[in-house]
């Protein structure tokens, strides 16, 4: 299918544009109107107030009438957070799950899509200072040198856009500095791992100023074979950011941001939980495959390397080379004393080439032996806002997005049923498909003073989402499986004359509606208005009440998997979730005790799920489904004390019950199932945390500290109604000993401790321990074909870091 190169340089004229009629301007006023930008403001500058812009203006946490968590740089720091797991252990309601793709997956408050194509929207989007990174793979590795990160939870597509329905998360980076700074740190820990971080920050000129940071990450392998002397899983990842700020003139701003990264780490590999043969023929060597021990560390998988009949290298053993760039540049011109023009331009574009073992064992039922990959994609947004001074405050804009992304992907499956003569001896097939998404919208939002104390909020967004997909299954190489299914149409189909299936990435061999061989092409259009309302309430300066109700949206999706039909490559079309929410922030006087609380109701339209396809020929295989009617409710709390001077005592509970309230579809063993009752994958029905940090005063220069981490969460799972879900009555089947559920995810608890001491102003030095109790649990179950497999957390992990600033 021909298609349309993306106009790569079309948001950036429009930003330089921009920037060059407006450069002379200037005011001369000392106020910034509604700019989400990092200025100093009263409440930045006392130490105690958390500033954040989650709705695009500069705000206090505490006069925020939304559900937000904030993680700050310090936090980040001293509590050894550096991936996306440690994101999601230490905020209330959110949950990470990796995936056969080694895509994360982030679910909030039960709203999530377990989907690792790479062009699947998510429904927690993720941005890098108001830059989206529109699809989940692209947030691997920002965690670094970070001012802090917000997390938004609830439907943001007023302001964030679509496929925000669980909430959104943005990465504040560090900015430059008016004044030369500087810093660096080094660790060290278990599985030889070194991790150095620094940064160099300071102004260039009277008009502008610079940033450079940097990230190193590299270790041994930590996972091992339990069935032979082989190592997997180190990690391997270096990344950069450097950002310009220019202020030509008092009412005119400018920001260029540049991130780079590539991570070579291993993807990991899976723990066999289950066999669950696809066909009555069933094969030794697998059903009788022994299972690893209760060890986080210990898995399987396919190895050796294999030259294909084209030619193509074909290798099993998990390995991954991924690589992002991102340009981002955004202006804000004051064209008044109370009205500003913000122009935010980003271009990302990414490349991988990685593969996977798809089964938890070493023999080749299912390996992904190529997983390639690219995505490129533009984004141009506009938008006019006024002073928070106003009585009457208002946003309105426009943006655009436009993306392209190509997967490939090579299939084996020689140690399976499939490689015996019922199905032509085949053992391998390729399939691949190349996606357009753009993205239309308009919104707007207002907060209304209409009282003192008492604030009407009204948002909406309008969005037109236009997706074209074309998927295609192929014969690597070796014909037979073009010639299976040349067999196949003319069966079907009932016709003799079916042409001689081709060979390689251009002759396809999906089956149609007509039982035809060729290629899929479809195209998707949808639109939306996503809205908000809500009433704030201060009964006093640090005593906030709010409530809302909003409508949010994520757009339609098309899988890219291996598929026998076209059936199974159809689209899910949007889902859609309106929350009814009421909380309340308050903090007292003295500033030593604060408490956040929130009740919510959601109700989930049309959910998209992973789900389970039935194949006359080839049984159970994977297709996207939609849930049609799904509702959530439950509450968060969290709280802080500082009882004396230098301890800090804070906690957060949260409960949440989730069900399905009408979906009839296939289980996760392909069995038909009435979900009706069943719980929401990856939503824990509680999740808490409890966090200590004490440090005093040992002598002028040397200040001691001590840190622990204590979360723990219930059980969920990985499919609709997994808790419940036993293996089917079929030979062959069996599952790990004491496993009776093998989608079930259980409940867990960990500990993280750390301690050290900070050396006058600029040294500190820190021990810390991670999962210091060694918990043995597991984020992910994934079924796919014979086999199912968990992926675990990893095990306990210390270290020693080493910090300087100047």
């Amino acid at each position: 299918m021909p298609t349309r190169s993306i106009p790569r340089t079309a948001g950036a004229w429009v930003t330089l544009a921009f920037c060059l009629l407006s450069s002379g301007t200037a005011y001369g006023q000392t106020t910034r109107a509604g700019s989400s930008e990092e200025i100093d403001t009263p409440a930045a500058a006392d130490s105690n107030e958390i500033v954040v812009t989650a709705n695009k203006r500069t705000q206090a946490l505490s006069d925020v009438g939304l559900t937000v968590s904030v993680l700050s740089g310090d936090d980040l720091a001293a509590k050894k957070i550096t991936s996306l797991a440690d994101i999601a252990l230490t905020v209330p309601g959110l949950s990470y799950s990796a995936s056969e793709n080694n895509t994360p997956v982030f679910t909030l408050r039960g709203i999530g899509f377990n989907e690792a194509a790479l062009a699947a929207y998510p429904t927690v989007s993720i941005y890098a200072d108001e830059a989206p990174l529109a699809f989940p793979v692209l947030a691997g590795q920002g965690a670094f040198d970070l001012e802090r990160i917000e997390i938004l939870k609830g439907p943001q597509g007023t302001l964030f856009g679509q496929n925000s329905t669980g909430g959104a998360i943005n990465y504040i980076a560090a900015k430059p500095t008016s004044s030369f700074a500087a810093g660096a740190d080094i660790s060290y820990g278990r599985f030889d791992t070194v991790e150095l971080n620094g940064f160099v920050s300071g102004p260039l000129t009277e008009t502008l100023k610079a940033r450079v940071a940097g990230h190193f990450i590299r270790s041994d392998d930590w996972q091992y074979s339990y069935t032979r002397n082989d190592t997997l899983g180190r990690s391997l990842a270096y990344a950069g950011r450097a950002t310009l700020e220019w202020e030509p003139a008092s009412s005119t701003r400018f920001r260029l941001t540049l991130n780079a990264w590539r991570d070579k780490s291993d993807p990991q590999a899976g723990q066999l939980v289950a066999v669950v043969p696809q066909a009555p023929v069933a094969i030794p060597d697998i059903t009788g495959y022994p299972y690893p021990p209760r060890n986080p560390r210990a898995a399987d998988w396919s190895f050796g390397q294999t030259i294909g009949p084209t030619g193509l290298v074909l290798d099993p053993r998990p390995a991954s080379n991924r690589r992002l760039l991102q340009a981002a540049l955004r202006g804000d011109i004051d064209l008044s004393a109370d009205v500003t023009l913000t122009s935010l331009t980003s271009y990302v574009d990414f490349n991988q080439r990685q593969h996977q073992d798809y089964d938890g064992i070493s023999l080749n039922d299912d390996d992904i032996l190529m997983n390639n990959g690219e995505i490129r994609s533009v984004f141009q947004e506009l938008r006019l806002a006024n002073g928070d001074s106003s009585a009457f405050r208002w946003i309105v804009g426009a943006n655009y997005q436009d993306s392209k992304i190509n997967e490939s992907n090579a299939v084996s499956y020689t140690d399976s049923v499939n490689a015996g003569p019922a199905f032509n001896n085949i053992v391998s097939n390729g399939y691949r498909s190349e996606t357009i998404r753009r993205d239309y919208a308009l919104f707007g939002n207002v907060e209304y003073d209409l009282q003192d104390a008492l604030t009407l909020k009204l948002g909406a967004r309008y969005t037109k989402n236009v997706t074209k997909a074309e998927i295609c299954n192929y014969d690597l190489g070796d014909g037979r499986i073009a010639e299976l299914f040349a067999g196949l149409s003319a069966l079907l189909s009932g016709n003799p004359n079916v042409p001689p299936v081709g060979i390689g990435p251009d002759a396809c061999l999906s089956l149609d509606a007509n039982f035809m061989p060729g290629i899929y092409r479809d195209k998707l259009e949808e639109d939306n208005i996503s809205w908000r309302v809500g009433l704030d309430y201060k009964l006093r300066q640090d005593f906030l009440l709010y409530a809302n109700i909003s409508r949010g949206y994520k757009a339609g999706s098309y899988p890219t998997i291996s598929a026998s039909s076209q059936q199974q490559t159809f689209p899910v079309k949007q889902e859609s979730v309106t929350a009814y929410e009421a909380g309340l922030k308050f903090t007292s006087v003295d500033r030593i005790f604060n408490l956040n609380a929130a009740g919510f109701y959601y109700d989930y339209r049309d959910k998209q799920v992973r789900g389970k396809y039935s194949d006359p020929v080839f049984a159970i295989l994977s297709a996207l489904v939609n849930v049609p009617k799904s509702r959530l409710f439950g509450f968060e709390i969290e709280g802080g004390i500082r009882p004396v001077e230098g301890l800090s005592l804070n906690g957060s509970l949260t409960y949440l019950d989730s069900k399905i309230t009408e979906y009839v579809g296939l289980n996760g063993f392909g069995r038909p199932q009435d979900f009706r009752g069943a719980r929401i994958p990856f939503a824990p029905k509680w999740q808490g945390q409890v966090n200590l940090d004490y440090a005093w005063q040992a002598s002028s220069d040397i200040e001691p500290f001590f840190g622990a981490t204590f979360n723990a969460r219930t059980g969920t799972t990985s499919y609709p109604d997994g808790e419940n879900i036993t293996l089917p009555d079929v030979p062959g089947a069996s599952s790990a000993p004491g496993v009776t559920h093998p989608f079930a995810i259980r409940g867990y608890a960990t500990l993280d401790l750390r301690a050290g001491a900070d050396i006058g102003d600029h040294a500190r030095v820190m021990v810390w321990g991670k999962n210091v109790t060694n918990e043995y649990y597991w984020q992910n179950v994934i079924y796919v074909f014979d086999t199912g497999f968990r992926l675990a957390a990893r095990p306990a992990t210390y270290g020693v870091t080493l910090s300087w600033k100047y």
